[in-house]
């Protein structure tokens, strides 16, 4: 993949939630809720405290979709960002 974000953007991969719960029932995909982790994929050049690998969680309805080699990434202002899980 060929991306380079520009200004304070990260690209970030969704990391998908389970479809089944603890005790074995099926989440329908109309009932999911769309995860709010993912993993930063390629960061620009002004980001200086995230780095690619890092798992960010971020708001709900934060981003802008972009598909590319037929995966879905979301584009990130640093702001949107909440913190890094270690």
């Amino acid at each position: 993949m060929n991306f380079q974000p520009l200004g304070k953007r990260v690209l970030v991969e969704r990391i998908e939630e389970a479809t089944t719960t603890a005790s074995g029932i099926i989440i329908p995909d109309s009932a999911k809720e769309k995860p709010s982790e993912g993993i930063v994929v390629a960061v620009s050049e002004e980001v200086k405290n995230i780095s690619c690998k890092d798992k960010v969680v971020f708001g709900k309805y934060t981003g802008n979709e972009l598909s590319l080699d037929g995966k879905t990434y979301l584009i990130i202002d640093t702001d949107d960002i909440f913190g890094i899980i270690k």
